[in-house]
């Protein structure tokens, strides 16, 4: 029997982990599979393995293991991996497969732009940096750069440029100091799914900024709207047979 167990990363902000369950909640009665589980990668219950159990424990042979992240990194290409396979040494009847990031996806950007519509502002010509989580993985800041263009190009905008909280590419704090000397009305948008301590600092941050550079307006972050909503159901479509499967464990 065929089992689908989300994957949310995790917050210590309970509002994040109540952000994540209403998304999986709408998400489920769109996926026509009979056994579906909610786990979290880290800092939440229930944990990846406590899932695989809860689905076996309903009679699952098939295990789809549906990650929500934005983008293809180490969470996605090791950690999971790596949770699954000691799931499969506890379980090696159990067949899993492991789906792909959101990753770069144009309804994705059209959420973005609402982002900064959402302000009442007039946007030609002015800039936008998208802060990204992070990772020690450079495909991470190749496609969030590929992201800021299409943005870029969508919104007729000067420029939009990326940085990010940790890992390779330009730092947060480094931009922090590049827009306070700036005179160009500026977006800020967090690319982050929910509420957590990495959005508060970013809030906490640009609060300040805005102190002495009032052409700092920050948007809501990325969030899950139905456009979000959409891409996640076509990555769980794909990855439970109407498409390639992923990193098999057989």
């Amino acid at each position: 029997m065929q089992a689908l167990l989300y994957v949310a990363h995790g917050s210590r902000v309970k509002a994040g982990i109540e952000e994540a369950l209403r998304f999986i909640e709408q998400v489920k009665g769109e996926i026509d599979v009979p056994i579906q589980q909610i786990s979290f990668l880290e800092l939440a219950e229930p944990t990846i393995l406590q899932g695989v159990e809860a689905c076996v424990a309903q009679g699952a042979t098939k295990i789809a293991v549906a990650p929500i992240l934005l983008l293809s990194a180490n969470h996605l290409k090791e950690d999971i991996p790596q949770e699954i396979a000691q799931a499969k040494n506890q379980f090696p009847h159990i067949e899993f497969t492991i789906g792909e990031a959101f990753g770069i996806d144009d309804r994705l950007v059209a959420t973005l732009e609402e982002r900064i519509t959402d302000l009442n502002e007039e946007t030609p010509g002015a800039n936008v940096l998208l802060i990204g989580r992070g990772s020690s993985d450079p495909a991470v800041e190749r496609d969030l750069g590929e992201i800021a263009e299409r943005l870029k190009k969508r919104a007729h905008l000067h420029q939009v440029a990326i940085c990010f909280l940790y890992g390779k590419g330009i730092s947060f704090e480094q931009s922090l100091t590049q827009l306070a000397e700036t005179n160009r009305k500026t977006f800020i948008i967090p690319y982050l799914l929910f509420s957590g301590l990495l959005k508060q600092h970013v809030e906490t941050k640009i609060t300040g900024l805005q102190r002495i550079n009032e052409a700092i307006m920050l948007c809501n972050c990325l969030g899950y709207d139905i456009k979000v909503q959409r891409v996640f159901i076509d990555r769980i479509r794909t990855l439970i047979g109407k498409g390639e499967k992923v990193n098999e464990y057989t």
